[in-house]
């Protein structure tokens, strides 16, 4: 199949933004598509040669692409990066450049699907003192027989950069509508199935094959496959433990930990380790496999529990940065087993011996958790879990959790099913509310793609005596346009934000930007965290812009002592 038909609806898509358009576009190529390219081709429109639970990498960095770029053009490294501030996308960069190219190529063969594909596959595997000359060669050797559009979208591709809109849903939908007819109902039917497939099979490449070749059965077939990733089930906020209490007829209330949701396959005496992103974290954690191995009473079954990590000298709970810096660890991890030992909470089973659990009821779920498992106290046991309607008992559990050092409870319907993949209401999550803060703007990032001209990836300082101290970078709680009437009398834009700190710009280095601190704004977040990444030593979590505060100035923001005593204050530490 040529690539350059695949460019021509890449082209469609990113300058039509209706989503029903869109999926309509996807279909009529997907129903086009050979079975043998269908995989390939379902991957490539969503900007991916591999599944999203791979763990194999294109690994292409900037700096290299603008190496291949000059080495594909003629052009030299400083015309590109030139391009890129212009532009803020290398697909564009790399498409005026081959539009006047320097270097002709005689007897270039059209490229294909299969070709593009199967190079950048390539990338993934090369490793060793000359990986960066061979990845060049391999990405160079697609532009070189590439045309202007086709070189851009295999920038952007290498780059895991697509910009064409096409988001999980809309893959979905276009599935669904490629292979199966008929009227609303049925069409939602066919969304339903094709959602379903891909909870339990995350990978839509994958799940259009089934969808041609078996239709709704092969669909609605879909299972767990041990040793595969599959999207779990979450959580639900909820105002407050009292509303949360209400909520179900028969509630289980369990401690929330703070660490990382484990997803633990077992067959046999093999074991794979996921988190709920998909990533495959076996080799990261070789003692859990001697807890599962150990204390697991089951042929095969898949578990779930939510694993901490504990300082090694205090035998306290750490915060969940401190455990990413081992999911990350791809190296040397006998030394990080033993600086970061880890608890796993275990809290459910959703496959046992053969058989799926997932419309087996929460309640009955438990029992069959706790059966199989034969617990390492401190090490791998039960999630902590109270069964109860009385309010008073909740109180004094969240308190107890709390102090802890937990960040809350997990309300659960003891009757529900599970459902993987969904927000759904079965499990609501309680935890304390942090006070905002008013914070600096002490630097940024020029936005990419749409978002070019702007100001982005904003750096938060908080003031220590004169002195304005990092504590984190936020880019989320701000619009790209103002919402019309009352609703956006109060929202934050980037227009607006890069208006007003252009004036206070004070050096640039590439696209980073130090700017004096003069613009405050009001900040919210989940929880305070230590962080060396800082200049203060501290990170805010999932920080989001709630407004500008016009009525502060900087020498009103908050302080650094203020920061530290939050981080003490929260879940009783």
């Amino acid at each position: 199949m040529d690539y350059e038909k695949l460019v021509g609806v890449y082209e469609y898509l990113e300058r039509t933004p209706a989503r029903l358009k869109k999926i309509e576009k996807i279909a009529d190529l997907l129903r086009e598509t050979p079975t043998e390219n269908l995989s390939r081709v379902t991957l490539l429109l969503q900007g991916k040669v591999f599944p999203s639970w791979s763990e194999k990498e294109i690994g292409i960095a900037d700096m290299l692409m603008v190496k291949i770029i000059s080495k594909s053009t003629g052009y030299s490294g400083k015309d590109v990066l030139l391009g890129f501030k212009e532009y803020g996308d290398f697909g564009r960069v790399i498409e005026n450049m081959v539009g006047k190219k320097k270097q002709k190529t005689l007897f270039s063969k059209p490229l294909t699907v299969e070709k593009v594909s199967e190079n950048l596959k390539e990338l993934a595997g090369i490793k060793g003192k000359r990986s960066q000359d061979m990845k060049l060669q391999i990405v160079s050797e697609l532009i070189l027989s590439a045309n202007p559009k086709e070189a851009k979208y295999i920038v952007r591709t290498t780059l895991g950069d697509l910009r064409i809109g096409v988001a999980e849903g809309v893959m979905r939908d276009s599935i669904a509508k490629a292979f199966f007819e008929g009227d609303k109902e049925q069409m939602k039917e066919a969304v339903k199935a094709v959602e379903w497939a891909w909870f339990l099979k995350p990978d839509y490449g994958e799940i259009a094959k089934l969808a041609k070749e078996g239709g709704m059965e092969a669909l609605r077939k879909v299972g767990i496959e041990i040793g595969k990733p599959y999207h779990v089930l979450l959580a639900e906020k909820s105002p407050s433990l009292e509303e949360a209490m209400k909520t179900f007829e028969k509630s289980a209330l369990e401690y929330k930990y703070d660490g990382a949701r484990i997803i633990i396959h077992k067959k046999g005496d093999e074991v794979w380790l996921y988190t709920r992103r998909l990533e495959n974290v076996t080799k990261q954690f070789p003692e859990l496999i001697g807890y599962v191995r150990e204390c697991v009473r089951a042929r095969d079954c898949v578990i779930e529990g939510e694993m901490l990590g504990f300082d090694s000298k205090t035998g306290k709970p750490m915060p969940f940065q401190f455990l990413s810096q081992r999911i990350r660890r791809k190296y040397e991890i006998d030394k990080v087993v033993k600086e970061i030992p880890i608890q796993v909470n275990l809290f459910d089973i959703v496959y046992l011996n053969g058989k799926s659990l997932f419309n087996t009821p929460m309640g009955e779920r438990r029992k069959e958790l706790e059966s199989i498992i034969k617990p390492k106290p401190g090490k791998f046991q039960l999630a902590k879990q109270i069964v109860t309607k009385d309010m008073k008992k909740a109180e004094e559990f969240y308190k107890e959790a709390l102090a802890a050092g937990q960040e809350g409870l997990i309300i659960k319907n003891m009757e529900a099913t599970y459902q993987p993949g969904r927000r759904v209401g079965y499990w609501l999550k309680i935890k304390p509310t942090m006070e905002n803060l008013d914070l600096v703007i002490i630097g940024a990032q020029w936005g990419t793609g749409k978002r070019t001209g702007w100001l982005g990836s904003l750096v938060l300082g908080c003031r220590n005596g004169d002195e304005f101290l990092e504590c984190g970078m936020i880019g989320t709680g701000i619009k790209e346009k103002k919402q019309e009437g009352e609703k956006g009398s109060e929202d934050v834009t980037f227009t607006q934000l890069t208006k007003l700190l252009k004036p206070y710009i004070e050096s640039e280095k590439g696209r980073d930007i130090r700017i004096k601190p003069k613009l405050v704004v009001e900040v919210a977040y989940e929880e305070v965290q230590k962080s060396p990444n800082y200049s203060s030593g501290y990170a805010l979590r999932f920080p989001r812009v709630v407004r500008i505060r016009f009525d502060r100035k900087a020498s009103d923001s908050d302080t650094l002592e203020r920061i530290k005593k939050l981080n003490e204050k929260q879940r009783g530490r």
